[in-house]
């Protein structure tokens, strides 16, 4: 498997699942603001909650960045490969 360094992991936030509003930020902001975020986990009968301030990151932002995220989808090569 292919190892994810903070910079390969930037780049696919920039390239696949940023909004444009947010695609010129620098890995550093991206780190801070996307990455390095506490978080409280509240787990519920049918569902999760992340629960944060919303001072790094405005909630419709996060949502737009979750909602790109969640319609990627693996390319047959890599779903072969395993």
């Amino acid at each position: 498997m292919r190892k994810f360094t903070t910079y390969n992991l930037g780049n696919f936030l920039r390239r696949l699942a940023l909004p444009k509003s947010v695609k010129k930020w620098s890995l550093r902001t991206l780190r801070e603001k996307l990455i390095k975020i506490g978080a409280k986990v509240v787990k519920h009968s049918r569902y999760v909650v992340f629960q944060m301030a919303e001072v790094v990151v405005p909630r419709v932002l996060f949502r737009q960045i979750l909602e790109r995220i969640s319609r990627l989808r693996a390319s047959p090569e890599l779903v072969r490969t395993g």
